[in-house]
């Protein structure tokens, strides 16, 4: 079968909906042809921001058995309603709704508009709407199409690969039974024992103003204010906010306990998450729809501190996985710190219950399966 999988990003790029396409495409790709058309494979007849206007999609998809776009995508959204909608070929459509897109420029509104008008219409003719989590949509700018038509909607969390994101001294699993059965000794030991002298918190996201939504700033008030024992946060992102943001955590007395990373690989992603205590997540708005970093935390057994936002609040169980703080508070989040941060054996719990969800929840081959249910000759 032939997928045109569309959407405003490569697969390559990072971001949710970059990974949703990489997903897709490396758990369909085994029975499926998959061919991503994106501004970066197809070229633009006008670009704005993340919109994109490629109309050469007209003569490109009635190829193709399905459509599976990658919403929103303003500027080619609409190229897909008029082939839906006109075209004498029309392949069957799904379409991923990754999250609402809130303070847009005036320019944007503008340009989003033609979007926003056949919206109703280009989902009333998908065969399937799929999210990372109908507790979201319930109150997302698409609402009503759910209340519509609630048998389109499929929920499908995001998976990833266990065998990758895991606790560190499962990673580093020995072939000699000697001295792996060592390694558990001194992982016992330092897990039951050892207390840390320094907690490692760590945050991963964009540092742009497409992620302007991720609480930062709240993060960094919060950290300002701790009482808790000794802690250093490292950031692993980048972008046009980041220097912003780096001389926000010098004026509030922070650098030296701040590490602004850049991006990594995803060997050294991995090994972050596993040398540190504790994720942070504080978005304020709905423009963060799951998460995909607090499952990568969970996989790798850490604990996560995520703000209490449609979709992100079904991702972990709230005191269990971690908690769950008001958005935009910097009280509530340094609350909570203080208080995980000063309870070792809660932080254990957390971190133990934390691996044994992503195994139960969040493997890949779950995701892998639901799709496939999609996509019928």
């Amino acid at each position: 079968m032939r997928i045109a999988q569309v959407a405003c990003v490569s697969p390559l790029a990072t971001g949710g909906i970059a990974t949703g396409a990489r997903l897709t495409e490396q758990l369909l790709g085994d029975e499926h042809e998959i061919v991503n058309f994106n501004p970066d494979s197809v070229s633009p007849w006008l670009k704005y921001g993340y919109g994109a206007f490629l109309p050469q999609l007209l003569w490109l998809l009635p190829r193709f058995d399905y459509i599976y776009l990658h919403y929103p995508f303003f500027g080619t959204a609409e190229i897909i309603w008029l082939l839906k909608s006109f075209a004498p070929k029309r392949p069957k459509l799904i379409i991923h709704y990754h999250m609402d897109v809130k303070n847009l420029s005036l320019f944007a509104k503008i340009a989003s508009w033609p979007s926003r008008l056949i919206r109703r219409s280009l989902f009333s003719q998908a065969e399937y709407i799929v999210s990372a989590s109908l507790d979201y949509i319930k109150t997302s700018n698409i609402k009503k199409y759910y209340h519509s038509y609630p048998e389109k909607f499929r929920e499908i969390p995001f998976g990833i690969d266990l065998k990758k994101f895991q606790p560190k001294i499962i990673n580093q699993t020995s072939t000699n039974p000697l001295l792996q059965q060592t390694k558990e000794i001194i992982h016992y030991i330092n897990d039951h024992f050892i207390k840390k002298s320094r907690l490692d918190l760590l945050f991963v996201g964009g540092l742009d103003d497409a992620h302007y939504f991720k609480g930062i700033d709240v993060m960094f008030r919060a950290l300002s204010g701790l009482t808790a024992k000794s802690w250093r946060l490292k950031i692993i992102g980048d972008g046009n906010r980041r220097a912003d943001y780096e001389k926000m955590a010098d004026t509030l007395g922070l650098s030296k306990k701040i590490e602004f990373a850049g991006r990594l690989s995803e060997t050294e992603l991995i090994r972050s998450y596993q040398n540190s205590d504790l994720l942070l997540l504080p978005s304020i708005n709905s423009n963060e729809a799951f998460g995909l970093v607090l499952i990568e935390a969970l996989a790798c057994g850490v604990p996560v501190i995520a703000s209490d936002l449609t979709g992100v609040r079904r991702v972990f169980n709230n005191n269990k996985e971690g908690l769950l703080v008001a958005p935009g508070s910097a009280a509530d989040l340094k609350n909570k710190l203080d208080y995980i941060l000063d309870n070792e054996d809660k932080r254990r719990e957390m971190a133990q219950a934390a691996r044994l969800l992503a195994k139960n929840k969040y493997d890949w081959h779950l995701m892998q399966k639901n799709l496939k249910k999609l996509f019928k000759v």
